[in-house]
């Protein structure tokens, strides 16, 4: 976030090796805290950084209560779903947000949380997010979940993470969904560009602080050409570290390394005794954990990068070298630079690069959301203009002079469609079926259309004075739980997303800001009046 241009004012976590390892490598960021969020109240931060003023907040509430990592226990998914408390820490970061009601807010967890407890914890985290501050009348947030693969954004992983985006309600404009890399990320970067200028090692050997091998530097460098260059320079800065720090490998026993030496190249146990034939010497289930070991390809993407490293690393065994990866190379997959350091305890340096959100990701994200806010006040300016212009898009020859005949206007253009089955909606002519969906997004503008599916199935009544019209039936008083659409208005969504989806809508037109702004601007006017 700081690569991307944002001033910290604050950052807190309840594990001291990650604040020591932050207030190291970032002396700069005013207040870093070692606070547990359950204890520390957001009033007793405002006390500190003495402002509510705050753009953005962002975070990853513990994602161990959703990983899938541990559906063998049935601990996360299924029929034996265990308690875990970790799974409702994330209202104590949507408690922060309440309180400093920040412009936009990210949070960031792993996939498992669409499907933990059947969808409920997914559910739960949107709804209660889009009613921030409404009880003591504030605007709420406009809020969506999108996926985001490292790969593609420069990051040398198979590392995809979900993230939930609320932007606050009196902001006009839509938050899109597709993140665009780093200037410095090269998309699709293979793991043997990320590491294979690091010093050679046998397991067990290697320092906390040595100097670079520049001769194999340089031989790197030849061979993995512009994307190896670019890589360490603009992503790991190794210009700008004098040492090398933090790789050193962990020693394995005899039978592992062994067993370690019979597996090829972006090669795993269960491939080698299926193709090959191979016997390892580890007595282990062949029928339930045949992946026991995994050796990583230079050209390829790395596995996701996980904390368990700190127990052991059979799944990341490096690709031409007898040992697992150090600490050095794990932060560097992450997207670490070189002169970020952490600490020389392996266990405890293996946790937190496995826990980070990588850099690439968090510069991607901020960079998108800075462009994001910087939109917003410009778009402020053009609302009055996009008032008029959705006039004339709902009716060409209607005149309409205030927000309430705006409305009645719209309801009706939404009505033609809303009540069309499938197949007549599917035959509507783009430009009636785009009136209508103008006219929803006018109506609705605390919806975003990413949210006109997925909706799980939950659904539940509307409070009287949150409907916003009256004219498309008694359905209209319900909506999906997760995403906040009116289920009367499902079909619409599904039918602008099939027409994009088959090129026959462009991005502009699904995502009508316009129609949006003005939706927004007629709200805003009718709360002043109120």
């Amino acid at each position: 976030m700081q690569r991307a241009g944002f001033d910290c004012l604050a950052a807190l976590d309840f594990n001291p090796e990650a604040i020591a390892t932050l207030r190291q490598n970032l002396p700069t960021i005013p207040h870093v805290l070692e606070r547990d969020l359950i204890q520390f109240a957001p009033a007793q931060l405002f006390e500190l950084i003495k402002t509510k003023s705050v753009d953005v907040i962002v975070g990853g509430p513990p994602c161990q209560g959703f990983s899938t990592a541990r559906q063998v226990d049935g601990a996360n998914h299924g029929e034996r779903l265990k308690e875990d408390p970790r799974r409702l820490l994330y209202r104590e970061f949507l408690r922060y947000v309440d309180f400093f009601q920040p412009r936009l807010f990210v949070m960031e967890n792993v996939l498992g949380i669409r499907t933990a407890a059947g969808g409920a914890y997914f559910t739960a985290v949107q709804k209660e997010a889009r009613e921030l501050g409404r009880a003591h009348g504030k605007f709420g947030y406009r809020v969506h979940s999108q996926i985001e693969d490292a790969w593609e954004l420069g990051v040398p992983q198979k590392r995809r993470r979900q993230l939930i985006i609320g932007v606050r309600n009196d902001l006009p404009g839509y938050f899109l969904p597709t993140l665009k890399p780093a200037p410095r990320a090269e998309p699709r970067t293979w793991l043997g560009a990320a590491i294979g200028d690091l010093p050679i090692l046998r397991a067990g050997g290697g320092e906390d602080e040595r100097e670079y091998d520049f001769e194999r530097r340089d031989k790197h460098l030849r061979d993995g050409g512009d994307t190896a260059k670019n890589y360490l320079f603009k992503v790991l800065e190794i210009d700008k570290a004098t040492k090398l720090t933090n790789h050193v490998a962990r020693p394995h026993n005899e039978r592992d390394l062994r067993d370690f030496a019979l597996i090829k190249e972006g090669e795993n146990s269960a491939i080698a005794m299926r193709d090959r034939g191979i016997e390892f010497e580890f007595p282990y289930d062949k029928s339930s954990f045949k992946d026991r070991y995994t050796r990583q390809s230079r050209w390829h993407p790395c596995s996701t990068i996980v904390a368990h490293l700190s127990k052991d690393g059979l799944m990341f065994i490096h690709p031409t070298q007898n040992r697992s990866l150090t600490p050095r190379e794990a932060a560097r997959i992450q997207s670490f630079p070189d002169w970020f350091r952490f600490p020389e305890a392996r266990t405890h340096s293996f946790r937190l690069i496995g826990n980070a959100v990588p850099p690439l990701i968090g510069e991607a994200v901020g960079l998108a959301v800075k462009n994001f806010l910087k939109c917003c006040s410009s778009r402020r300016e053009e609302t009055q203009t996009d008032r008029h212009r959705l006039q004339i898009n709902l009716r060409k020859n209607q005149s309409l002079l205030t927000s309430a005949a705006t409305r009645t206007s719209a309801a009706l253009e939404l009505q033609k469609i809303a009540r069309l089955d499938r197949r007549a909606m599917h035959a509507l002519p783009k430009d009636e079926f785009l009136s209508g969906w103008r006219a929803l997004l006018f109506l609705f503008p605390g919806l975003h259309p990413d949210n006109a599916r997925g909706h799980g199935k939950d659904e539940e009544e509307w409070d009287a004075d949150e409907l916003l019209i009256s004219r498309l039936g008694n359905d209209t008083g319900r909506r999906f739980v997760r995403t906040g659409w009116p289920v009367s208005l499902e079909l619409i969504g599904r039918e602008a997303w099939r027409r994009h989806d088959a090129q026959q809508l462009t991005d502009d037109e699904l995502y009508c800001s316009e129609s949006q702004r003005a939706g927004l601007e007629a709200l805003r006017k009718e709360a002043a009046k109120a």
